[in-house]
């Protein structure tokens, strides 16, 4: 603790004063990302401004986009939203287990949550690691390898079927818009039961 002395007139008097906690605390909290609204199937999403929205493919993609990297990332990630009608793409269970076998054993973290958005009820699966990521259609089995990648995949439950929601990029960059990524469908983090796998 420092004193200082201040003198007014004739009158001495003593000032005690502290060098700590006189400025406001900061915040750690990265502000909010500029988002615009835009549909995929009969979802309506808030996404970021920055993430460019590719035109849109025949098929089961009902929107995509390229997200730019983060700090030293080179490489972009991508966002897609599937939608395969109103019986899905078989059940929950079976896309988890689809999803976990995409990524490599041998150094695969993986997280299983239960949540509810403003959209409806949804199980994320959180995935690090050795990303084999499908090229083009799936029926020609191209695959590129993607090392340090992270995966996060979103089924959620709507009344007009399930959709799905996959973010994939390097570490880093999906860690820096893991908050702008949830609050793209309304997801609660903080709300969020996670789950054991089966």
């Amino acid at each position: 603790m420092k004193y200082f002395f201040c003198s007014v007139l004739t009158t001495t008097l003593l000032c005690a004063l502290t060098t700590r906690g006189d400025e406001p605390a900061k915040s750690d909290k990265k502000p909010a990302a500029k988002t615009r609204q835009v549909a995929a199937g009969d979802l309506k999403l808030n996404v970021p401004e920055t993430w460019k929205q590719k035109p849109q493919a025949p098929g089961m993609r009902v929107a995509e986009f390229d997200v730019p990297p983060v700090g030293d990332d080179k490489e972009a990630g991508e966002f897609v939203v599937f939608f395969f009608g109103k019986t899905g793409a078989g059940g929950v269970q079976a896309n988890i287990e689809r999803w976990i076998g995409q990524v490599e054993e041998e150094g695969r973290k993986a997280r299983i949550l239960s949540g509810e958005s403003t959209l409806g009820k949804y199980t994320l699966v959180d995935l690090s690691g050795a990303y084999n990521k499908t090229i083009g259609p799936p029926i020609a089995g191209k695959k590129k390898r993607l090392p340090d990648w992270r995966v996060i995949n979103v089924a959620i439950e709507t009344e007009g079927g399930p959709y799905y929601l996959k973010l994939d990029g390097p570490a880093k960059t999906i860690a820096a818009i893991e908050d702008d990524f949830r609050a793209a469908f309304g997801g609660k983090k903080e709300s969020e039961k996670e789950q054991k796998a089966k």
